[in-house]
């Protein structure tokens, strides 16, 4: 498969988790794909597509500093070319009861989750503009961008803001075949959802590490959580020819967990 072959995915939080996985199935079909994160384990992911024949390089910046995003976005220039693809997952959680909540909580949620997109998705569109073939640019929202949840108002709104990007920017972009989505991944086995198994496991009952999460999957339609893998196969479509004439849009991936 290779009908990625002479594009350029910048994938930031692909270090790990949904992320990692979105960045091997872009080099499986063809991709360069420049892997962020700001940990130094992302460059494991591209060696090991590096180790399977594909092109990768990895980049170890903040998502909420405009000027490590510049050159996130050099870099992914310097490597590979151009920019064509540019996945927005960096995202982090924390859960509270709101009167232990701490206002750095918030600012840290929404300077990651929010501004983090829409940094990066501004860089993008100005990498993408310069070689006017058009792009695609695919944001992660979550479940709890359809609905919030107990002890993480922060996060919920961080995530309804993604989807408010999205359709905003689809409208600006849309002449130019630039095409803007996000998604909305729902329990996911990750470290993320091993934290929040355990987070809200404390707050809702005494749950033993794993009940909790067990429980929650027994309300998905599918009966099991989902992989990256699951999720990876959305946004390659999303990035794809095919889904050319889709944007603004978001779109669960969550099993049948959320219908809207």
């Amino acid at each position: 498969m290779s009908r990625f072959e002479g594009k350029t995915v910048v994938i930031t939080g692909a270090s790990r988790g949904i992320g990692a996985a979105i960045a091997q199935r872009f080099a499986r079909e063809g991709a360069a794909v420049l892997a962020s994160a700001n940990e130094a384990q992302v460059e494991k992911v591209a060696e090991a597509i590096r180790a399977q024949g594909g092109k990768a390089a990895s980049f170890v910046g903040d998502v909420t500093d405009k000027a490590s995003v510049v050159a996130l976005y050099d870099e992914a220039e310097k490597q590979f070319g151009r920019v064509d693809i540019s996945i927005q997952n960096a995202g982090v959680i924390t859960i509270a009861r709101i009167e232990d909540m701490t206002e750095s909580e918030w600012d840290k949620i929404m300077a990651v989750n929010t501004k983090g997109v829409f940094l990066c998705c501004q860089e993008a569109i100005a990498r993408i503009r310069k070689h006017g073939q058009g792009g695609r640019l695919i944001n992660t929202a979550s479940g709890q961008a359809r609905q919030g949840f107990v002890f993480t108002p922060h996060y919920a709104a961080s995530k309804f803001g993604v989807v408010g990007i999205t359709q905003s920017l689809a409208k600006e972009v849309a002449k130019e075949a630039i095409t803007v989505n996000a998604f909305c991944p729902g329990i996911i086995e990750t470290d993320m959802w091993a934290y929040n198994d355990q987070a809200w496991g404390k707050l809702l009952g005494d749950y033993q590490p794993g009940e909790l999460m067990a429980e929650w999957v027994k309300n998905i339609p599918m009966a099991r959580a989902g992989k990256g893998e699951d999720v990876a196969g959305l946004v390659a479509f999303l990035a794809s020819d095919d889904a050319a004439y889709i944007t603004g849009q978001t779109i669960n991936v969550d099993g049948g967990l959320i219908m809207s």
